[in-house]
């Protein structure tokens, strides 16, 4: 039993603890609390360590080690903590993501080692919903995208990362992890659009999934098709089915700068309840 303040790589028998932590906080966890159901800690199947802070001999933070660190429910000794291993073990990672609070702090710890970073998103609005939008009528024309439209919507979640991201998700390995994820979603009935001859109009995604929580990405309106209200019929439409078949709360996390995107959430019924903070790499 650990009777003092410490930070230690958890193991698989620490998966019950571990999801105490991540669901306490069930909308801003939904992200790293879907990959540990799914995967567990085993770190090959959940791609990336999981660090917990103990006091006392009981868990109270977490972070996740991966392709992103991300703090989870992360005291200001944690935080420091998570730091500390960080900095020794050097940057694994593409990107650091989590509540704006403890990344802002994880970040000023880290950037004399890590920095300078590509791009430093401090403030990302998030918003959630319970309810479909009382004040937006849903796209009709948007639906679950089919398996045999990968080629369909591939070159839209492409143009859609590059644009929010600021790389193409195609440099390094020339997109094969990227396309598998995109393939999950479709294959999950997750990812939906509004496709007219043959082109997407519209898309969007319900990334990370929880019995509480999940929250949509990658929401995209094609360029010429901008300025038409499509973003926010679109998207009643996405939370219309996420209620109806995926979890009682729909949340997703925006630029602060995107001021008609925020806009356009509020009118389909979102709502700010707090903020997440990224660094990319």
């Amino acid at each position: 039993m650990l009777t003092q303040t410490t930070t230690r790589v958890l193991e698989p028998a620490d998966l019950g603890a571990a999801l105490a932590v991540l669901e306490s906080a069930p909308v801003e966890n939904a992200f790293v609390t879907a990959r540990v159901r799914i995967a567990g800690l085993d770190p090959w199947r959940l791609g990336g360590e999981m660090w917990g802070w103990y006091t006392e001999g009981r868990l109270t933070s977490l972070c996740y080690s991966g392709a992103n660190l991300v703090p989870i429910c992360a005291t200001p000794e944690a935080v420091r903590a998570f730091a500390d291993r960080a900095r020794r073990i050097g940057r694994r990672c593409s990107s650091i993501v989590g509540p704006a609070g403890p990344t802002a702090e994880l970040w000023r710890l880290l950037e004399p080692a890590w920095g300078p970073a590509r791009d430093v998103r401090a403030h990302q609005p998030l918003m959630v919903t319970e309810e479909p939008s009382a004040a937006v009528a849903p796209d009709p024309l948007v639906r679950r995208v089919r398996k045999d439209e990968m080629d369909v919507i591939m070159p839209a979640c492409v143009a859609m990362f590059t644009e929010e991201v600021g790389v193409s998700p195609l440099a390094g390995d020339g997109g094969l992890l990227y396309q598998a994820r995109v393939a999950e979603l479709v294959a999950a009935g997750r990812s939906f659009a509004r496709i007219e001859d043959g082109e997407v109009v519209f898309k969007a995604e319900i990334g990370a999934a929880t019995r509480q929580a999940c929250q949509i990405q990658g929401v995209w309106v094609a360029p010429e098709h901008r300025g038409k209200g499509l973003s926010e019929t679109g998207m009643a439409a996405v939370v219309a089915y996420a209620l109806a078949d995926v979890a009682p709360v729909v949340s997703l996390y925006v630029n602060d700068y995107n001021t008609p995107a925020r806009a356009a959430y509020r009118r389909v019924g979102f709502r700010e309840t707090g903020a997440f903070m990224s660094v990319l790499f």
